[in-house]
């Protein structure tokens, strides 16, 4: 290469370099000016990285989406968390996919567990895996109960903050629109948004009962109320405080006391679901150590006694569960979705053939059983229609039937086996036999097993046809050097044997337990709802002073009635809506007349007492001095419903520890200390029997 040809290249090199130091001046000074610097700021914090939590959320709710079986459940929970998070898709989407992630978090370990433990039983292990889909729903529920609960610890801070905005602008939609632009607490931001939109809307009436419908509690639904009352009919001064500031005091303090509820009855209903489910996972693990310690339970637990006591210990675990559920449920965003959902019994029904079967079932509108049922369902406050509760009996009622039949021809096949296969011990055994034991006690149970290849079902054999034959060898020749005694002990065991295989067959009452065990299964629903109501029984009082405060919060405001009142007690009311509605609905054609009407349909004392109230302001005195006690005596109603929800609580753990022990109980007792003590004892009946006979 020549000089002129190096120079050259020196001098490109040095051009370019020029140029690229240009270039990287013009386009810094360009990344310096305003507009890029705040496009840079408002990106800043937007952007995710590749393997964030956010981004693995989104892409595990889609994966979940693709997935049939898990797809149903994911569903299940959009809808509930669609209430919560108004119009906002991607936290919806992250907080499905996060509660199930956490979900199979505790089930995949808890399924391998499972299949360890079982691998042995097939019965159980299939008992348990099927129990885990009851689980899922549990661990849903509970998910979706904490964002609710924190929902509403965020209500208590938006009202503290409302009050503040309010003492400044003095107006209520500048006061909400406000504080729903602070971003510390999204989900109550949104729902801010929404109650400003209601606000402020063309139409506020129609708006507000489109809220109602979707509000995820019934706090919100006050606020929402209230706030709308007071921007139509403006403020006022009571006792020199503004009348709506006292309303949000009112609300709150109504949060609080559920808050305070809700925290106490899950500190007490916290491990009694998992300690009701766990004598599931024990069974196994007890009956090898037992069989390990003390052989002669051997013929218990791999028996049929053994498989109903297990059979017995599953149906007792899955009816505490579902009972302790029931108890718990504070009900929160569960009863806001039900009626959204299209559940397989809806499905079932809308088959032809099916429906024209269930309706046989269904008793006919007008008819004394439908009355009874339809105030069953009143009383337990269920949202399902009355075709889904009868599916549901006539399904029980097939299914347990079904698996009764199953179960007892499997129990004699087990019975069966068991009198094939288990050693033939000649004398009893503390502990685990040798291995030289076990290898004679086998040899014992196949020339047994000849025996009984030759003479199943035969019913003329008796003892001295055994004997006759195993003296002239005509089977086997196991008791050719036998004395008579011997011979005679041998045909005696060989004879029982062949009775129990013989008799191990489908019997009549056998049968007919069946049966009756399929007519529980088709009354369960029905008992279900009547445990329901009884729970809710304990909730009136609580609820009579919701009602109390409603219309502490209404009776000052001007141009409030005692139809607007009922109007919102219809609203939040739970367990006396069904009268409360027909109140309202009867109330054009006389107000006296439907109140004195929904004084006979309630037999709560205290809802009576509010509604004579109601019926003194409809013709006779204004509102705020029918109520004029709910007032001055707000302290002492206070430290009532603190106290009644005390002992709402109290009694409710009372009920829910018997229920959720009870599984341990029959556990324990059933499974292992009874067939300890009894089988023990009548081995050492036994033996004391053997050793005086051969002292003779």
């Amino acid at each position: 290469m020549s000089n002129d040809m190096i120079m050259y290249m020196l001098i490109g090199v040095a051009v370019l370099f020029g140029i690229l130091v240009i270039a990287y001046i013009v386009i810094n000074k360009k990344l310096q000016s305003s507009e890029v610097v705040q496009i840079q700021k408002l990106r800043q914090g937007t952007q995710e990285k590749k393997y964030s939590s956010e981004v693995i959320y989104q892409k595990l709710y889609v994966f979940y989406r693709k997935i049939p079986f898990i797809k149903r459940y994911l569903l299940k929970v959009r809808r509930k968390l669609e209430i919560i998070n108004i119009d906002d898709e991607y936290l919806t989407r992250k907080q499905a996919a996060a509660i199930l992630s956490r979900t199979f978090l505790i089930l995949i370990p808890l399924t391998i567990i499972i299949i360890v433990i079982t691998h042995q039983n097939y019965l159980l292990m299939t008992i348990l895996l099927v129990f885990e889909l009851f689980m899922i729903d549990s661990f849903i529920d509970g998910s979706v109960d904490k964002i609710d609960n924190k929902l509403l610890r965020e209500q208590i801070d938006f009202f503290s903050e409302i009050r503040h905005a309010y003492h400044e602008t003095n107006m209520v939609e500048e006061a909400i629109y406000q504080v729903a632009q602070d971003d510390e607490h999204p989900e109550m931001s949104r729902q801010a948004d929404k109650i400003y939109e209601v606000l402020i809307s063309d139409d506020p009436e129609t708006e507000l009962e489109r809220y109602y419908d979707v509000a995820p509690n019934s706090y919100l639904k006050e606020f929402a109320g209230v706030s709308y009352l007071t921007k139509e009919f403006g403020d006022r001064k009571v006792d020199g405080a503004s009348l709506y500031l006292k309303n949000l005091n009112n609300i709150t303090q109504e949060m609080q006391l559920e808050i305070l509820k809700r925290d106490k009855l899950d500190y007490t209903f916290q491990s009694l679901s998992l300690i009701s489910i766990v004598p599931m996972l024990a069974l196994e693990p007890i009956k090898n150590w037992s069989m390990s310690q003390f052989s002669f339970t051997q013929s218990f637990y791999d028996g049929k006694n053994g498989m109903l006591v297990q059979i017995l210990v599953l149906v007792i675990t899955f009816i505490c569960y579902i009972l302790t559920r029931k108890l718990k449920d504070n009900g929160s965003t569960a009863q806001n979705t039900k009626n959204t959902e299209n559940p397989w019994q809806e499905k079932l029904y809308r088959i032809p053939m099916f429906k024209k079967f269930f309706d046989l079932f269904i008793p006919k509108d007008g008819t004394k059983e439908y009355r009874k049922i339809r105030k069953d369902m009143k009383d337990s406050a269920t949202k399902d229609k009355i075709q889904w509760i009868y599916i549901n009996r006539v399904v029980l009622c097939v299914v347990t039937f079904v698996v009764s039949l199953v179960l007892i021809i499997q129990l004699h096949k087990i019975t069966i086996d068991n009198v094939y296969t288990d050693p033939t011990v000649t004398f009893n055994i503390i502990g685990e036999m040798t291995e030289k034991d076990n290898k004679t006690a086998m040899e014992l149970t196949e020339s047994d097993n000849d025996y009984l290849y030759y003479y199943r079902g035969d019913t003329t054999i008796d003892e001295a046809k055994i004997q006759d034959d195993m003296k002239d060898c005509r089977i086997n020749d196991t008791y050719e050097n036998s004395s008579d005694d011997e011979i005679e002990s041998a045909a005696e065991r060989v004879y029982g044997k062949l009775q129990q295989v013989n008799s191990e067959n489908l019997k009549w009452f056998e049968l007919l337990i069946a049966m009756v065990l399929a007519i529980i299964a088709y009354m369960s629903p029905i008992w279900l709802l009547k445990f329901q109501a009884k729970m809710r029984q304990l909730e009136m009082e609580d609820e009579v002073m919701q009602f109390q405060t409603i219309i502490l919060m209404l009776m000052r405001i001007e141009r409030v009635n005692v139809e607007m009142i009922l109007e919102w007690l219809e609203r939040y009311a739970n367990i006396f809506k069904e009268p409360i509605s027909k109140c309202v609905n009867n109330y054009e054609s006389g107000p006296w007349e439907a109140l004195e009407e929904l004084k006979d349909e309630v037999s709560f004392q205290q809802l009576i007492i509010l509604v004579e109230s109601l019926q003194a302001a409809v013709e006779k005195i204004p509102i705020c001095d029918a109520f004029d006690e709910l007032d001055t005596e707000r302290d002492y109603y206070q430290a009532k419903r603190k106290e009644s929800n005390e002992r709402l609580i109290s009694r409710k753990g009372m009920i829910g520890k018997a229920i959720g022990f009870a599984p341990m109980i029959v556990l324990f007792v059933g499974y292992l200390i009874i067939p300890l003590v009894f089988i023990g004892l009548t081995s050492m009946t036994s033996s004391f029997d053997s050793m005086t006979a051969t002292a003779l």
